[in-house]
């Protein structure tokens, strides 16, 4: 489809944030996917900063990269993982990036003088991103979604633009579905709909009028009340959908069918034909997930376990691996900066697996190291990411190869044993935002190694988001003690995996990548794969009457 017939649907959101607009948007993204429609998705952020790359997780949750280098919004991941469509930089837009972007412009003259405001100037790049989408991928199907609540000042210019954007395309290929909140009052005994009431009017009194409006709900909405917010809406009451809570966001899509929504959004709305979705294996992923019997536990390690969307791709990527080996994950969260605590360690000890992920500074990355040790020491399943593989790195130097004191020089400028050091390219950037390696690059897998017979190709293509690497000075060393650098850069000039044989540890694996980003419902992560998979061997044979003692062998490279 060319970018002339391109179809665009707008979702925004209402009464409270933090509504699940979008899983909501990825859910339709699917549906219509299952349609054999080609989907791309568009997250615009209200805040100012460029991108979130500088934000603090707590701020903001975790930082998710695309395959073209670009640290977005973590929606793009649920996008990603729903419709199984890459995402790219035009995907996630800021208002920093648009204010950016048009400032750039008056400096260098571009508007001949012009004063340059928020109406025409502003809106007409967030327009101007919108129409990027769809003449750069020519899809189907555009959907964008609206961060913030209608009634944030800091939304307005985004809502304007949207607004606008019929005049430019048409309205019959624009549709605005509009999330709200429909609370369950206990003292009243009775879902109320005031709040959603008020949102559309808020939306209208903008000047955008929405041709459907799904609500977040406790239960399923009764036909009494689809009909009163209908009534209320100016909408057919088929274009009002119960969105009820369900244990699992992999069962929204299969929610919104039985509601409805992608017949009124291709038959009633925009009027197009199409097959009947194919959600067969997505109602396979949703049955395996609610039917999976045996049990892992996974201690991940990190500094921001007080928030677990810090971590959501990681946690998504375990999840996935736990649907494909028919067991559920239980993730331990163990904060880095205690593992000193005897308590803790013994939860480290008694794990299935310990993960290591990605993460910046030196705040407990001493804690991290003493996780590395007892997994290797202990033979339990490790898998570490990016800074996970600096720590096993830096443990591996200092209690095998006896290089004490190693460390990175992010942690430790003054280590006798620089085992992790600064990129050359790196040394002499100042600016923080987006100045890392980025994004996907080419990966050789060496002969003879667990990694490479996991993958079962010679050259893989993984997203990157780091600045610092294993230091080649101090490689041979590393690898005559027994480390296995299974996987470089295609000039052998970076070390991209890190490995120890299987008769020195059931499953020790470490990646400078995140494999957790590419990550899907039905194609878990290799690395992840494998990980659960070793780690649910080891809650098998710790059943044994041995006990933990003993070797846990992981289950054979490939296996399913």
């Amino acid at each position: 489809m060319t970018s002339a017939e391109t179809r665009f649907i707008f979702i925004t959101g209402g009464v409270v944030s933090s509504l699940g607009k979008g899983i909501a948007a990825a859910s339709i993204g699917r549906l219509l996917v299952a349609r054999g429609f080609d989907v791309q998705l568009q997250k615009f952020d209200p805040y100012i900063n460029v991108d979130p790359g500088t934000m603090s997780p707590y701020q903001h949750g975790e930082v998710f990269v695309t395959e073209d280098g670009a640290e977005t919004d973590l929606d793009l991941g649920h996008y990603e993982r729903f419709t199984d469509a890459n995402t790219s930089r035009a995907s996630n837009v800021t208002a920093g990036g648009i204010y950016n972007a048009v400032i750039r412009r008056e400096r260098r003259g571009d508007y001949l003088g012009a004063t340059v405001q928020v109406v025409p100037h502003i809106t007409d790049e967030i327009k101007q991103r919108i129409k990027l989408m769809a003449e750069s991928s020519e899809v189907d199907f555009v959907i964008t979604e609206i961060g913030g609540t209608v009634g944030d000042i800091e939304s307005l210019p985004f809502l304007e633009a949207i607004r606008q954007f019929p005049v430019a395309v048409g309205r019959r290929r624009c549709m605005f579905i509009h999330l709200t909140l429909v609370p369950y009052v206990g003292h009243a005994g009775e879902l109320k709909t005031k709040p959603t009431q008020h949102s559309v009017n808020e939306l209208r009194r903008i000047g955008i009028a929405p041709d459907m409006v799904v609500c977040r709900s406790e239960s399923v909405l009764s036909a009494e009340i689809r009909q009163k917010i209908a009534l209320f809406a100016s909408l057919p009451v088929q274009a009002v959908v119960s969105a009820r809570d369900v244990p699992d966001i992999y069962l929204v899509p299969l929610v919104f069918r039985s509601e409805g929504v992608d017949d009124f959004i291709l038959h009633e709305h925009f009027g197009l034909g199409a097959p009947e979705p194919d959600l067969s294996g997505w109602e396979s992923i949703t049955q395996r997930a609610a039917e999976a019997e045996g049990r892992v536990r996974i201690a991940l390690v990190g500094k921001y376990v007080r928030l677990e969307d810090a971590y959501l791709s990681v946690v998504e990527a375990l999840r996935h691996s736990g649907i494909h080996h028919g067991c559920k994950v239980q993730i331990d969260w163990v904060d880095s900066e205690a593992v000193g605590d005897p308590e803790l360690a013994g939860r480290l000890a008694e794990a299935d697996g310990i993960l290591i992920p990605g993460g910046f500074g030196g705040r407990g990355f001493e804690g991290k190291i003493r996780a590395a040790q007892i997994a290797r020491e202990r033979r339990i399943p490790f898998l570490g990411i990016c800074l996970g593989m600096h720590v096993a790195v830096s443990e591996f130097a200092r209690h095998v190869a006896g290089m004490g004191g190693a460390n990175s020089t992010e942690m430790d400028p003054e280590t006798p044993y620089p085992v992790i050091d600064l990129l050359p390219e790196q040394k002499e950037i100042a600016d923080m935002g987006g100045t890392m390696r980025l994004g996907a690059d080419p990966i050789k897998l060496h002969e003879d190694t667990a990694v490479r017979d996991l993958y079962g190709e010679a050259v893989i293509y993984e997203r990157h988001r780091h600045r610092y690497e294993v230091n080649n000075h101090l490689r041979r060393r590393l690898e005559t003690a027994g480390l296995v650098c299974s996987g470089t850069s295609p000039d052998e000039r970076l070390v991209e995996v890190i490995e120890l044989r299987s008769d020195a540890h059931p499953f020790y694996v470490a990646s400078q990548y995140h494999p957790e980003f590419k990550s899907r419902p039905e194609r878990p992560a290799p690395l992840f794969r494998q990980f659960v998979g070793a780690a649910l061997a080891h809650a098998l044979a710790a059943e044994l009457p041995a006990g933990r003692e003993g070797a846990h062998p992981a289950p054979p490279v490939g296996a399913t």
